[in-house]
């Protein structure tokens, strides 16, 4: 007997197996490399799938023997869920660090409080409150992540977190600072970028101080500034995401000097904006800058750090070869040698505070993609460098060379350590971090990984006394133990609602936290 037509001209199911095995395959490895970044994993999936689903329209319209109408009833159908989605849809920023898509209906409210307004402001002679320890610049008193003498008691349950206030805030990924018992951050309220000072214990707004008509938008990362405002003899200062740098009174706000760091050198925005702390010393503060490009676009060597007069904004020097990236400069003691060390999207340089010259560049890292984790110095002339989307962690050993410069040796490489968003701290023989969104212990001399451990996606550390704070991503708050021995949860805090990438800062006994919907200050118990 013959075979039948509809047998004989089957649909050619096999060619969908093989594209899904082979699909789920590519999926199911990529998944159990325990070392591969969690964007690099989500990007690889993501393309398998938009690959698997591309092969399956060109099954479908071409080599599946359906016919005719039923294909081309199937093309109308799919495009026009194509273009329903597309005409129903949006995207509001991303879901979390890895950058996927943040899908929404067009008519969801997007994720700012557009028309409102800034809390009641309080008169700027507001009493300061001198007793609270003063956090004057970003991650942490000393710029290392390190508080030192809080004395938390670490059993929130029994001794919980007092909150003090909570409030709406303005877009924008900036930490607070503290000085004389105020907290400056910058936000985007509106249209305005603006740097605000508020009462650390009510969260009275003392003063703002606005730049109307200046908002960074950026689908992935969100709108708004990213850079920590730095406090430092009664002067604010305070880059925004547009590349204004500006230094300001401290006790209400008035404009001291204000300059454009990107306009004034002929420099290109990042692609995530300045998001870089100002590092104010001596009579300087020093910022990193942006890309410069050529005529046809593309990035070209040039100056990336700059050194401005402190009280007049008058340019001091401009250093380096490269491009910018996200890291704030660090000052810091190098074989005997005071030095600032920043890390740029090619290397990382260290300079000469006085004069800018460059005494080291060490190659290292992928330009394409963002570093945002300091360079963390660590005990015996050796510097930590990390950073995720595939280039993990080196540590180098830097010593005095010929001619007053400096020279690096790797010690150890790894991807044991891929911080993202966050840095690292240094405690007694360890490295503390979060390894692509899971707190990790590695030993400095061997770049050994004890343990790793939680899911905090891209959150943010501090190191405080013998513990770890971590700000989730999703909003709590956890307290960990700092031991090499193993990880272990002390207490959680719902601190906030919704994705947070901004640092928190503990200012003696109270815990500043924000992102861009909401800012909350917590006072916690200390061991008396």
């Amino acid at each position: 007997m013959p075979p039948s037509p509809t047998l004989r001209r089957g649909h050619r199911f096999g060619f969908l197996i093989v594209v899904a095995l082979l699909a789920a395959g590519a999926i199911i490895t990529v998944r159990l490399q325990p070392e591969m970044d969690g964007n690099i994993k989500g990007l690889i999936t993501a393309l398998t799938v938009l690959v698997s689903l591309l092969l399956t329209l060109i099954w479908f319209l071409f080599l599946s023997r359906y016919v005719a109408w039923v294909r081309l009833a199937g093309l109308v159908v799919i495009v026009g869920l194509v273009l329903g989605l597309k005409a129903s849809t949006r995207v509001d920023g991303a879901v979390d660090g890895s950058g996927t898509p943040n899908i929404v209906w067009k008519w969801t409210p997007k994720r700012e409080i557009t028309n409102a307004p800034l809390p009641k402001t309080v008169h700027a002679s507001l009493t300061p409150h001198l007793d609270i320890p003063e956090v004057p610049q970003f991650f942490g008193p000393e710029r290392d992540g390190v508080v030192r003498g809080a004395h938390l008691n670490h059993d929130w349950a029994a001794n919980p977190p007092k909150l003090l206030w909570r409030q709406p805030a303005g877009l924008g990924w900036a930490a607070f600072s503290v000085a004389g018992g105020r907290a400056f951050t910058l936000e985007q309220r509106g249209d305005d970028e603006m740097v605000t000072c508020y009462d650390v214990t009510s969260g009275a707004l003392i003063w703002s101080h606005p730049h109307a008509k200046v908002r960074f938008v950026e689908w992935q990362g969100g709108d708004g500034p990213r850079a920590t405002p730095t406090i430092s003899k009664g002067r604010v200062y305070a880059l925004g995401a547009t590349g204004i740098l500006d230094c300001l009174n401290a006790s209400d706000g008035s404009q001291v000097w204000s300059l454009n760091v990107l306009t004034e050198h002929q420099l290109a925005n990042l692609t995530w904006a300045k998001s870089t702390s100002p590092l104010v010393f001596d009579d300087k503060v020093v910022v990193t800058g942006g890309r410069k490009v050529d005529a046809s676009g593309n990035d070209i060597p040039g100056s990336c750090v700059f050194a401005y007069n402190r009280d007049t904004g008058a340019p001091l020097w401009k250093a380096g070869n490269d491009t910018s990236s996200y890291a704030s400069p660090v000052l810091v003691t190098l074989a005997g040698k005071r030095v600032i060390l920043s890390s740029n999207a090619n290397n990382l340089t260290i300079h000469d505070p006085a004069t800018g010259n460059v005494l080291l560049a060490y190659p290292w890292g992928v330009p394409k993609w963002p570093r945002a984790a300091q360079p963390t110095l660590v005990p015996g002339d050796r510097v930590f460098l990390t950073a995720g989307y595939g280039m993990g962690c080196v540590m180098l050993q830097i010593k005095a060379g010929a001619d007053g410069l400096l020279t690096a040796s790797q010690l150890w490489s790894s991807h044991k350590m891929k911080a993202q968003f966050n840095s690292v701290h240094v405690l007694n023989g360890h490295l503390y971090g979060l390894d692509d969104g899971a707190l990790a212990c590695l030993n400095i001399d061997t770049g050994e990984r004890l343990w790793k451990d939680g899911r905090f996606g891209s959150g943010q550390t501090l190191l405080v006394d013998d513990a770890v704070i971590i700000q989730s991503e999703k909003g709590d708050v956890v307290l960990a133990e700092a031991s090499p021995n193993a990880y272990r949860e002390l207490s959680r805090l719902p601190a906030l609602r919704s994705k947070t990438w901004n640092h928190p800062v503990l200012a003696g006994r109270y815990l500043l936290v924000r992102n861009d919907q909401e800012m909350a200050c917590y006072e916690l118990a200390v061991v008396k």
